[in-house]
């Protein structure tokens, strides 16, 4: 029931609030398959991080704001050199790992990906780490596995793109909950903190979607995560917060940005998202395409001699596939590209690869790829977007087939869901330690790479080392 507005009484805090608190303050994970998978997130969203660095457009971005605003003793960028304060270190790390969209993801009613709350996390863990509160690496994935938890299920019913509203809204929630914790705060101080993430609103989607899309998509995450940090130290010191920031009529989140709709929490928190996080391993592409990529792949061999010959290409997608990456016409940059699946199906068609250089200039300006793209036709396929949303499957299906001129077509290729969803663990885990293992040898030089793959690989001294010692490994 939404508060009375005409009271001044202070109510009681919203009942969303305080779970969000009490799991972040005093929950207590035991799942082993939550921690191995946070265990892969950590090394994932890391090899994520320093590949984003060889990119000028988010480079550009990092290190502090004005010139020479260091902290000696602050939290460190992996992969750089400097030492932030932890609002604009956590705005570093999270602006990296998002930045080619090749972070784990969570699809549902909303979407989002869970890992860029690690901007946050690793930037204040390491900062209370170098300063008197040592934290572990275990004690960095237990935050992880609550950050992954609290967006997670808070997007299984709650669906912010239907208002116009970003993902990232999420990404700010999660984070300031976790953070406020990590940072000794008491019940009452995550749940002040946590109401001023939801008071800040929501960022519009305008710059996910034509004819707007652009690089703020990359860094949205960033900025989200590092807000959480300023919310967190505000209500450390004691800053009020406000009890029905979410129910109050009119002026609460619900009324004024969601439509009047409740924010659901549909189960109780655990480490359900984790366990079942998506990765995304062989392909930088928008969740929602990897599959067609996939299925494109083992295409490319039948279609690479007759690309005069296309005719048509099918493409069978999910309803957010339809709704999200649907795109024609010009595509004018990188963010642009990456959430078109006629762009990531066409480039793996021609190319027989998808890499993020792909969705550069050198490669998009070949004519081939928009002629291609002209021929295709997508729809949806309702089997596909009915196991997207079950629960039991989580599926993000799509199917592919080439139809050429002379009446013949290739196979009709459909994927369930891609290597990186729980169901193929197993196929997936080794090729997501090849991408960390190739991305960390590409950013550092060969002895310290080695030492770094070589710590990483060993779960059980990682997972005892302290998180300062960790960073201090992964800093040039």
């Amino acid at each position: 029931m939404s508060a009375d507005s005409k009271s001044a009484e202070r109510p009681d805090p919203d009942a969303v609030l305080v779970a969000i608190a009490e799991y972040a303050l005093s929950y207590r994970v035991r799942s082993e398959a939550a921690y191995q998978t946070a265990y892969y997130c950590l090394l994932d969203t890391l090899a994520c991080g320093f590949q984003e660095l060889r990119y000028p457009a988010c480079t550009k971005l990092l290190g502090p704001v004005v010139p020479g605003a260091t902290l000696k003793g602050g939290a460190r960028v992996p992969g750089t050199a400097f030492e932030l304060d932890p609002i604009n270190a956590a705005f570093n790390i999270g602006a990296m790992v998002r930045w080619l969209d090749f972070n784990d993801t969570w699809l549902a009613a909303e979407w989002g990906h869970p890992s860029d709350n690690l901007g946050g996390i690793l930037a204040v863990a390491d900062y209370l780490s170098r300063n008197g509160k040592a934290l572990s690496v275990r004690d960095l994935l237990i935050s992880m596995i609550k950050a992954h938890e609290i967006q997670g299920v808070l997007a299984l019913e709650n669906s912010f793109n239907r208002v116009g509203l970003d993902h990232v809204l999420l990404v700010r929630v999660a984070s300031t909950a976790v953070l406020t914790a990590m940072l000794g705060g008491t019940r009452e101080q995550i749940i002040n903190a946590v109401s001023n993430a939801w008071v800040d609103g929501g960022a519009l989607r305008t710059y996910r979607h034509a004819p707007n899309t652009g690089s703020r998509k990359s860094w949205a995450a960033g900025d989200a995560t590092s807000r959480a940090v300023r919310l967190a130290l505000f209500a450390l010191k004691g800053e009020m917060g406000y009890p029905s920031a979410l129910t109050a009529k009119t002026w609460g989140f619900e009324d004024a940005l969601f439509r009047g709709k409740s924010i659901q929490l549909p189960q109780a928190l655990g480490s359900y998202v984790m366990e079942n996080i998506l990765f995304k391993i062989s392909y930088p592409a928008e969740f929602h395409a990897q599959t067609a990529v996939e299925a494109a792949m083992s295409l490319h061999p039948q279609v690479k001699d007759k690309l005069d010959q296309v005719e048509r290409v099918s493409i069978e997608t999910q309803e957010p596939g339809v709704r999200i990456i649907d795109k024609t016409g010009p595509l004018s940059n990188p963010a642009d590209r990456d959430h078109c699946i006629q762009y990531m199906v066409a480039i793996p068609l021609l190319l027989g690869r998808l890499t993020a250089h792909d969705y550069e200039d050198e490669v998009a300006l070949d004519s081939r790829v928009d002629a291609l793209r002209q021929k295709m036709e997508v729809t949806e396929n309702p089997s596909f977007t009915k196991d997207y949303y079950d629960p039991g499957k989580r599926y993000i299906g799509n199917a592919v087939q080439v139809f050429f001129k002379d009446g013949s077509a290739s196979a009709r290729v459909s994927v369930d869901y891609p290597i990186g969803h729980r169901k193929r663990r197993a196929e997936g885990m080794p090729v997501l330690i090849g991408k960390f293992e190739s991305s960390v040898s590409a950013h550092f030089e060969p002895r310290q790479a080695q030492a770094i793959i070589g710590l990483c690989k060993d779960r059980p001294r990682l997972e005892a080392m302290r998180v300062d010692e960790f960073v201090a490994t992964l800093v040039n």
